[in-house]
């Protein structure tokens, strides 16, 4: 399947001489994971993520978003979708702008982890288990932790959120960049709240015998980047986006 059958048209879009509030109130508003960046001209020169929203920490700021943009693999609409999820895998990000062409790098659409997995045939996934693909080692915060620890813990390490547990690996809720960007605490500094004040429950989680077809339904139906993976009640492990499309695609 080709991109331009599965991207969206007409994305929301940020110019480069825009501040990064703009940027951030934007992300915030309409739960966008990552914006283009385009000039002028509206030729794509990149693309802005949670990730870089979070490092703003002032509720007024003179910043553009240029000094923050990203460069992206160019995606055209003619460009295989399984090739392209291999890119988001290689960089991580969970959806790149589309441009007309290489040579003519005009803004067209957007291309995102889940237009793919909306795309792809669950009856043709590998007959996996989430164990063979989870991460064992999974960084937690626990509830009582402060929300301003959490976020210097995710620029730090570049994660899109962390399971929150208590006691012996309870798992409790999860943790994400859009909780923080939405509560506002990324501009609290030290004067944060604890984590269990914003963290997302009840938690949607999966075995390490559930079939990756199963995670992927769920994952999709939910809208979600990433579930942790429990036994007994306990966190053994975690699975996200890239793990389940990287084992469908391969």
């Amino acid at each position: 399947m080709k991109v331009q059958n599965a991207m969206s048209k007409n994305p929301v879009f940020v110019r480069e001489d825009e501040f990064m509030t703009r940027a951030r109130q934007l992300i915030r508003d309409s739960h966008f994971r990552s914006l283009p960046v385009v000039d002028n001209a509206r030729k794509v020169i990149g693309m802005i993520t949670e990730e870089d929203v979070l490092k703003i920490t002032s509720t007024k700021s003179n910043v553009t978003v240029k000094g923050f943009t990203r460069k992206c693999p160019i995606i055209t609409p003619i460009d295989d979708i399984r090739d392209v999820a291999m890119k988001m895998i290689n960089v991580k990000m969970g959806g790149l702008p589309v441009v007309m062409s290489s040579q003519d790098m005009e803004l067209v659409g957007m291309i995102s982890m889940m237009d793919i997995f909306k795309n792809i045939d669950l009856n043709k996934i590998p007959h996996k288990k989430v164990k063979e693909i989870m991460t064992s080692k999974v960084k937690v915060c626990s509830q009582k932790d402060s929300v301003s620890k959490v976020w210097a813990n995710i620029l730090e390490l570049g994660y899109s959120g962390f399971p929150v547990v208590r006691g012996k690996n309870e798992l409790v809720g999860m943790i994400t960049r859009q909780d923080i960007i939405r509560a506002g605490c990324a501009r609290m500094g030290k004067e944060s709240p604890p984590v269990e004040k914003m963290m997302s429950t009840p938690v949607y989680s999966v075995t390490p015998e559930t079939t990756i077809k199963d995670a992927v339904s769920l994952m999709m139906e939910h809208d979600i980047g990433r579930l942790p993976v429990e036994r007994k009640g306990k966190l053994v492990g975690i699975v996200d986006r890239y793990d389940l499309t990287e084992a469908v695609i391969r």
